[in-house]
Order: structure tokens, then C-alpha cells, then sequence
């Protein structure tokens, strides 16, 4: 496993982590994860070098938080940094982030989120964390122990993500959307530049687009792939264009089955 420099703290993240927003199901019944299967191959992960975990309040309804507090048991919860996201879109209240706070605490079965980020901040959510006083609130929870660093992850336009983070000088990370073909989507490389250049980590998902840069892809990205020779994986492919930017720190796979997990760790080393 390769290591990159994770902002301005001193820590080396791996260049793979693991996105717990695709776990694999039984039945495809998007409420029902298999539990032992998602143990297996997020501990597989750790065993292989990855030491970033993501996932979300809302993540599988609910339930990813859950499958992953089992996963980190056993010791390996010490292995990895933890990172989740506020449910932005229901944190009316500073009370309403303690109450999510404390649940997710629960669910993952820690006292400590290591990177608790604002989620899909955009132009309705900003505005309202940002005029309920989340500064503030993240703060508290810093102080108290609940949460070590905060960040945010974003979909919206580069003029509002260069507001948001210039807004805080207490960012440690943000989460953004990038891939081959979108550089220029939300964000994109203007953005990704900007939080490096002031020292935030970056983390990027979507890197395959949820897969689909490994299944249809765009005409245009098709035709240049028909006229090159190629020993990697349309897979491989994608994550190594992302890892190809000095400013990421590292990239999120949703992994689902243990064949992608092999492969994406071997890429990654």
C-alpha cells in the first residue's frame, strides 16, 4: 500500500480507502446489508494496508454506520481513522447535531470520530449549518473529545466551494467528486487545487463513478480507448488518473465484493 500526506496533519493516509456507501446486500435489498460479508472485505482492506474508513449518517438507510461499527471490532478500530458525515439536510439545531453526533458514536461503536465532516454542503445547506453556528458547535465537540477533525464533502459549484472554504480557517479536509470526466464537474481540478494549496486534505469519491467508468463509458473516452494498447483495467485506469494529482490524499472505492477490494488494494500499492 502506497501512503500520501493527509493536509497539514502530521499522518499518512493510504491512497485507497475504504467508502462504506456501497456494501454488499442480501437480496439486493438496499436495507438488509450482509453484515459477515461487509466484515470480511473491510477487514480485508485493513489487513492490506488501508487505514481511512468513510461512511454516512444516511449511507444504505441507516445501516452502513451499523455494518461498520461491527467491522472496526476486534482491534481494528485502533487500526484506521474514522471519518463520517453530519446529516446536513436534517441538523436544524446545534441540539439536532448533538443528537446525530451521539447516535452515530453509538452506531459505530466508538467514543471518537476522527474526521466528521458536513455533508453535501451545497448552496441550501451552507447557508443554514453555517447561520445555526456549526463553527461553533464543532468546536464543543472537538473539545469534548466526540470528534477530532472537521471537514465537509461538497456538490455544488467552485464559486460556493471556494466560499465554504475560505469561511474556516479550522477546516482539516474536504470530499469532492473527481474523475476523468470531471475535472471540470462541481469542485473539479480548480477546486481541488485551491483546498490544497491551503492545506486541506482531499478526499475524492466517484472516482469510477460509481462504477459506471468500467462499464459504459462516454463515446468519446470509448473511441481513445479502442485506439491504445492497454494492460490495466478500465478500473485501474480510473483510479490511477485520480492518484496522478499530487493534491489528492486519497481516494474512496465503494467497494461491494471482495474481487474488487483485491484488485483496488493491488492498485493501490
Amino acid at each position: 500500500m502506497l501512503y500520501r500526506k493527509f493536509g497539514k496533519l502530521d499522518w499518512s493516509v493510504s491512497a485507497l480507502g475504504f467508502g462504506a456507501m456501497r456494501l454488499p446486500l442480501v437480496d439486493n435489498n438496499p436495507a438488509n446489508i450482509d453484515v459477515p460479508e461487509s466484515i470480511r472485505i473491510i477487514r480485508y482492506a485493513i489487513d492490506h494496508g488501508v487505514n481511512y474508513v468513510d461512511c454516512a449518517y444516511s449511507y444504505q438507510l441507516g445501516r452502513s454506520e451499523l455494518a461498520v461499527g461491527q467491522a472496526l471490532r476486534d482491534g481494528y478500530r485502533q487500526k484506521v481513522k474514522l471519518a463520517t458525515k453530519l446529516p446536513s439536510w436534517l441538523a436544524d439545531t446545534q441540539e439536532a447535531c448533538d443528537r446525530y453526533l451521539n447516535e452515530q458514536l453509538e452506531r459505530l461503536q466508538t467514543d471518537r470520530i476522527d474526521f466528521y465532516l458536513l455533508h453535501a454542503l451545497n448552496a441550501r445547506f451552507w447557508p443554514k449549518l453555517r447561520d445555526l453556528g456549526i463553527f461553533n458547535w464543532a468546536e464543543r465537540a472537538i473539545a469534548d473529545g466526540r470528534i477530532g477533525h472537521l471537514g465537509f464533502s461538497f456538490h455544488d459549484d467552485f464559486a460556493l466551494f471556494k466560499e465554504i472554504v475560505d469561511a474556516y480557517d479550522r477546516w482539516t479536509l474536504c470530499q469532492i467528486q473527481y474523475n476523468y470526466v470531471d475535472a471540470d464537474y462541481q469542485a473539479g481540478t480548480r477546486g481541488l487545487k485551491y483546498a490544497a494549496d491551503r492545506g486541506l486534505a482531499v478526499s475524492i469519491m466517484e472516482p469510477l463513478r460509481g462504477g459506471r467508468l468500467t462499464r459504459r463509458l462516454p463515446e468519446h473516452i470509448a473511441k481513445l480507448m479502442a485506439t491504445v494498447q492497454r494492460e490495466r483495467t478500465l478500473a485501474e485506469l480510473g483510479l490511477l488518473w485520480v492518484w496522478n494529482h499530487p493534491e489528492v490524499s486519497v481516494v474512496l472505492s465503494g467497494m461491494t465484493t471482495m474481487k474488487q477490494v483485491v484488485e483496488n488494494v493491488a492498485t493501490a500499492g
